[in-house]
């Protein structure tokens, strides 16, 4: 799945750090590019870090699972060549429905912003079961 995130991987330099069943971990340099008028990082930027890293705790029971909501409050501003860091973790899967907090910190290990995440998984596997 991150090979073909060309959006994670390619455009937003993301690093898929670790990944196991209801967790995720990502890492994203804050770059240039990616401040705003005040020349902090871009909320957009930092919300696509927590998506992404929600994507793939959401994904790691193997079974294809997309966003039914979520939200965001950012807590602290994030600065050029700040290093976040995005932790996944579940907190229920139930059916079909899972719920999941993302907590994004900077270098110094200061909370950034906090993401929950809601998900629904449809047909189909990540990675394709033998029949």
């Amino acid at each position: 799945m991150f090979a073909a995130d060309h959006a994670s991987r390619e455009f937003m330099r993301m690093e898929l750090v670790s990944c196991e069943p209801g967790r995720a971990v990502m890492r994203m340099r804050v770059r240039a590019e990616m401040l705003n008028g005040h020349k902090i990082c871009h909320g957009g930027f930092i919300f696509t870090l927590a998506d992404s890293t929600f994507a793939f705790a959401c994904n790691s029971h193997n079974k294809v699972t997309v966003a039914a909501g979520c939200a965001i409050e950012f807590l602290k501003p994030a600065h050029l060549d700040d290093v976040l860091t995005c932790e996944g973790v579940e907190q229920m899967l139930q059916g079909r429905h899972g719920i999941y907090d993302m907590r994004v910190t900077n270098h110094n290990g200061e909370v950034v912003a906090m993401f929950r995440g809601k998900s629904a998984s449809i047909q189909g596997h990540v990675i394709p079961q033998e029949e």
